[in-house]
């Protein structure tokens, strides 16, 4: 079979055997014409004689030419026929005839019903075999090579599609004709926006008009510009790119269409040259190597991978030996290479998956989810702000002074604590059903006159043996509670010591949980209970953004990062080890010790928010994931495959550290009551700061907290949305806490119930 070779631009393709499906309900000259003539000019040749043995005859095939009979209506219709090819995908590139009549008795008919009905053109009937020959070959030449070459094209577009840089293709009068995706995510657009309109966005600089002056005199007389400018992204933002201008000359000699070509410029891809004009006619060998080097460097199109990859296979083999020549190959770094070696021998479908997965690994924030429009609810805007952020890092010479020269309270400054059996009848009352959920530690707050957690403290210890663990006596236990609890604001609507019970109480509820039980050893139950205790110890009640924009002592020390829970971890050991009266690490064995203070540290860094989305999809990843697995394949009663995956180190470590987000933020799981109590007291606490940053002239965090015109309804419910319900449906995968999950249920339903009667507050009005 003769094969073809066609020069496409720098392309060569290679045209197989051509394949022609006749078309002729019986036969005739005609057809027996075109039958000798696909011989004659070594084409493969099928004969079909229904509609429907042709359109399966082509399904099959896939044939360059269908040359359909015309001539006689009463055996079918040509032109519905030709309609049903002309819907499948297999016709793109197809090049269907249609035999007409021969009529020298009347005028000549118009063609463009068949060009509707989809006929590339039509041919009068002729059964000279010569006169058939020459229709195909001129059919071949003109045609069906055009059609070949445009099939080509997708391969382009494919290059195009998967460039990292951006590309834009314009006419000749500047009107955007094509954008690809890496356009789109580097400027802002759909690619629906942009095409078939002028371009308007031009580049700013201290001399606009000399400047775009400079590029047009270049691309006009058909040379390449190369250089810096300016654009505007949709959203208004200004980024500076790395552009390359190439003019396209087509029909006539003339400058047809414009290529752009852009990176986003930063300080590992910084140009030598700021603008530089390359003329795209012949040069000499220095300048064409000299042009072609540049070329590889900069504007390589990428055409094997996709935005999200290390370029071509040659680049890519050209990185990793840099990469692998690295003396420290962080575990990302490993993954990426395994990825780019997996990808050198994948069939395509798995390389552009394995490409997006790429993508995603090498973007900065590999958990957070990023908040979409600028039109998102802004109580969810402003809660990420608030609790994920630190601060907008403005100088202020209002210096917010906090805890680095505050006098603390020590073991010998309190009273002398009181004994577990000597607790007053109201408050063992209060404590009766503290295994329960939903016991309430607002009435146990009430009867300790606000110092819930030393009596909580203490029994909660006692269940799980603390004092027995650490070798420590229970007046060192309560002296240590004693000095914790004094170390919380009581000032505070929200974080004071009360909070912290109610955290204790989760965590011991939690740990009592069969699949918790079943992960944890006895140091971790030590360490998620200590940790509970002192999570919050000393905070201000103003949030980490308040205290970086404030300029605070605190912020300083722990420069702007995770600066609270820094700061509670730290101090707590401060305070238990400062006074031997409250160390209840004093009779500990060195490393035991250490193993344990780097828990407690851990579990309570944490309950900083900036963390959050990467701790519950580790969680969801490495826990849930695989015990699902397990239990979907049947391998549920298997003890030691669920063991591996609850039991290694790396995994209980992530239990953990879930195990105290929950409880430190399961108000929204507590019976109504008692989430009501806490979204008013949360409330309060917001709005103290946003009164306090206005007073102050700080930014304001979170503008929603005022206390004006705050829906709390609404906050609640974005509060839930955002960071409750993923969180507490994988923790409840885990664990199986139905009583929790129900209660949730019930307070998103009473929230949803306010907001719909447009209400602002806690409560309905009686």
């Amino acid at each position: 079979a003769p094969v073809t070779d066609v020069q496409f631009g720098p392309m060569r393709l290679h045209q197989d055997q051509l394949q022609v499906l006749l078309v002729f309900a019986e036969e005739d000259e005609q057809s027996n014409g075109f039958r000798w003539a696909c011989d004659k000019a070594g084409f493969r040749c099928h004969i079909a004689r229904t509609p429907q043995s042709a359109l399966e005859c082509f399904l099959d095939k896939h044939h360059d030419i269908i040359i359909i009979d015309h001539r006689h209506s009463r055996y079918f219709d040509a032109e519905a026929l030709c309609r049903s090819i002309r819907t499948t995908k297999a016709s793109e590139n197809t090049v269907i005839i249609c035999v007409v009549q021969r009529h020298t008795d009347r005028e000549e008919s118009s063609i463009l019903p068949l060009i509707s009905a989809g006929f590339t053109r039509r041919y009068v009937e002729n059964s000279s075999r010569m006169a058939c020959y020459n229709e195909l070959i001129q059919l071949e030449f003109g045609q069906v090579q055009a059609q070949f070459k445009l099939r080509a094209c997708n391969s382009l577009f494919t290059a195009l599609e998967k460039s990292q840089e951006a590309i834009e293709i314009t006419s000749e009068d500047h009107v955007i004709q094509y954008v690809n995706p890496a356009f789109e995510t580097m400027m802002g657009y759909q690619i629906g926006e942009l095409i078939e309109k002028e371009l308007t966005e031009v580049p700013i600089n201290e001399k606009k008009a000399d400047f775009l002056d400079t590029i047009n005199s270049c691309i006009k007389i058909g040379k390449e510009w190369q250089g810096m400018y300016y654009a505007k992204k949709k959203n208004g933002d200004s980024i500076q790119q790395n552009v390359k201008i190439l003019p396209v000359v087509g029909q006539g000699g003339k400058i047809r269409h414009y290529v752009s070509i852009s990176r986003l410029c930063n300080d590992n891809n910084k140009v030598e040259k700021t603008c530089e004009c390359i003329q795209a006619e012949s040069q000499t060998d220095s300048q064409t190597c000299r042009h072609k080097d540049m070329r590889k460097g900069s504007l390589d199109v990428r055409s094997t991978t996709s935005r999200g990859s290390d370029g071509s296979s040659q680049r890519r083999r050209s990185s990793m030996a840099r990469v692998h020549s690295m003396t420290i190959e962080a575990p990302i770094t490993k993954v990426i290479n395994i990825i780019n070696a997996a990808q050198e021998s994948s069939p395509m479908p798995v390389a552009e998956a394995l490409d997006r997965a790429l993508e995603i690994l090498r973007t900065t924030e590999l958990y957070s989810p990023q908040l979409g429009t600028k039109d998102e609810d802004p109580h969810t805007s402003d809660l990420v702000g608030g609790l994920m952020t630190d601060g907008l890092r403005r100088l202020s010479g209002n210096e917010y002074i906090l805890s680095a020269k505050q006098t603390h309270q020590v073991a010998g400054s309190l009273s002398s604590p009181i004994s577990l059996n000597d607790i007053p009848p109201r408050i063992t009352q209060a404590m009766e059903n503290e295994e329960q959920w939903d016991f309430d530690i607002f009435e146990l707050e009430a009867a300790t006159h606000k110092r819930p957690l030393v009596y909580l403290g203490l029994k909660i210890f006692a269940r799980f043996g603390i004092c027995e663990f650490l070798n420590c006596s229970e007046s060192t236990l309560r002296s240590w509670l004693q000095v914790i609890e004094a170390n919380y604001h009581s000032s505070n609507s929200y974080h004071n010591s009360t909070h912290s019970a109610d955290v204790l109480h989760a965590t011991a509820y939690f740990l009592s949980k069969e699949r918790v039980k079943q992960t944890l050893d006895p140091i971790d139950e030590v360490a998620a209970l200590i940790a509970a205790t002192v999570h919050d110890v000393d905070h201000p009640g103003r949030t980490n953004s308040f205290l970086c924009n404030a300029g605070s002592e605190l912020a300083i020390l722990y420069n702007d990062t995770a600066v609270l829970e820094s700061h509670h971890a730290a101090l707590a050991f401060q305070l238990t080890t400062r006074d031997g009266k409250c160390n209840i690490f004093k009779n500990m064995e060195r490393n035991e010790y250490r193993t344990l203070r780097q828990v407690i540290i851990d579990m309570v860094l944490a309950t900083e928010m900036t963390k959050h989305f990467e701790h519950v999809n580790k969680f969801v990843n490495s826990i849930n994931k695989p015990l699902a697995a397990l239990e979907e394949n049947g391998n549920n009663s298997d003890g030691e495959s669920i063991k591996t995956v609850l039991r290694s180190p790396e995994n209980r470590i992530l239990i953990k550290r879930m195990l105290i987000k929950c409880a430190d933020i399961s108000n929204p799981c507590r019976p109504r009551e008692q989430c009501i109590e806490w979204a008013g007291r949360i409330s309060e606490e917001y709005f103290a700061q946003t009164d306090e940053e206005r007073r102050q002239g700080l930014p304001v965090v979170m503008p929603v907290f005022d206390r004006n015109t705050c829906s709390i309804p609404k906050s609640q419910l974005s509060f839930i949305d955002y960071f409750i319900i993923d969180m507490f449906d994988a923790w409840d995968a885990f664990a199986d806490l139905p009583n929790l999950m129900e209660h949730l249920n019930n307070n998103i339903k009473y929230w949803k119930g306010l907001d719909g009667r447009n209400l602002r507050v806690l409560r309905p009005p009686p």
